[in-house]
């Protein structure tokens, strides 16, 4: 596997800008920087950085829920009041860094919507967010030439009309150009 970025240590190291994905973090790192760019739908995550992310949250709410469940009718509904804040706290953040986990594998996060596609769509997303990064993935950062990842797009300069031909300048032998 190629890894386009060095990976950053993990106990006192440099730590990338939360612009750019980290790639290798830890779990406590991964979860911080989640909650760091709690609604930011551009740029790029790692896979590290996601799944740490799902399998803290999936931890959490399994905890939360199994806390105490909401009974209904004499029946435990297997959620809590707890859960449901967990969930509602975290919704957006999960979505956020699915979108930019799908971003570092150069597709868009408008693909996330496969998730209301039953069983299929979950099957395929699954499979996109486990896919290595690509360094395609760098057009969806939103400052890339800052970190030296990719040249700046070119400007676009509109074409010039054309101009009246002048006329012919006359040179005297010696002299300077005669208008």
């Amino acid at each position: 596997m190629t890894v386009h970025q060095p990976p950053y240590p993990a106990s006192g190291g440099a730590v990338p800008p939360l612009e750019l994905p980290y790639y290798g973090a830890p779990p406590v790192e991964a979860v911080k920087r989640v909650f760091q760019k709690y609604a930011v739908f551009s740029g790029r995550a790692s896979r590290s950085e996601y799944w740490w992310w799902f399998l803290a949250s999936a931890l959490a709410s399994a905890v939360l829920n199994s806390i105490g469940p909401t009974v209904v009718n004499g029946q435990p509904t297997g959620t809590s009041g707890l859960g449901g804040l967990w969930f509602l706290a975290t919704v957006v953040p999960g979505l956020a860094v699915a979108a930019r986990r799908l971003h570092d594998v150069n597709l868009s996060g408008w693909l996330l919507l496969l998730a209301v596609i039953p069983v299929l769509g979950w099957i395929a997303l699954i499979v996109m967010l486990a896919q290595p990064e690509n360094p395609r993935g760098q057009r969806f950062d939103r400052y890339p030439a800052a970190y030296g990842q990719m040249p700046s797009p070119p400007t676009y300069t509109p074409p010039q009309p054309p101009q009246p031909p002048q006329p012919p300048y006359r040179r005297e032998p010696g002299g300077p150009p005669s208008e």
